[in-house]
């Protein structure tokens, strides 16, 4: 018998990897030309390949079309999510952050409270 057993606890400290899915990664897009750094394609022309964070760039790294510096990217956000939708969840007195149960009874609460208001308009003589 080997004497190499296996220690649960050792096994409980490594942390678990999970792998980064390329779809889940923001694009950046360069403020002077336009060109979108998408890490599920990578960039060919300086030989990035795909599945790289722009974050994980080396700060060397330039844009291919203008050449202009990494510092000089915008985040656009993940592959068909809308532009600017994180940046947004923060404006609107907080209602952007309610679930639609909360706006719901928000809304329609609103509503019968006006209509009470209302009604209560005929009790006046």
């Amino acid at each position: 018998m080997s004497t190499e057993a296996a220690d649960p606890k050792e096994n409980a400290l490594e942390p678990e990897v999970k792998p980064i899915d390329p779809r889940d990664l923001d694009r950046h897009e360069c403020a002077a030309c336009g060109y979108t750094y998408e890490p599920t394609k990578g960039d060919d022309r300086n030989d990035i390949p795909p599945g790289v964070a722009f974050e994980d760039l080396p700060s060397t790294w330039k844009c291919p079309v203008c050449g202009v510096p990494k510092k000089r990217f915008q985040n656009v956000g993940p592959l068909n999510a809308p532009s600017g939708f994180k940046q947004n969840l923060s404006y609107g007195l907080g209602v952007n952050t309610l679930t639609p149960g909360q706006k719901n009874l928000l809304i329609f609460g609103g509503l019968i409270l006006a209509f009470i208001f209302f009604l209560s308009l005929y009790g006046l003589q």
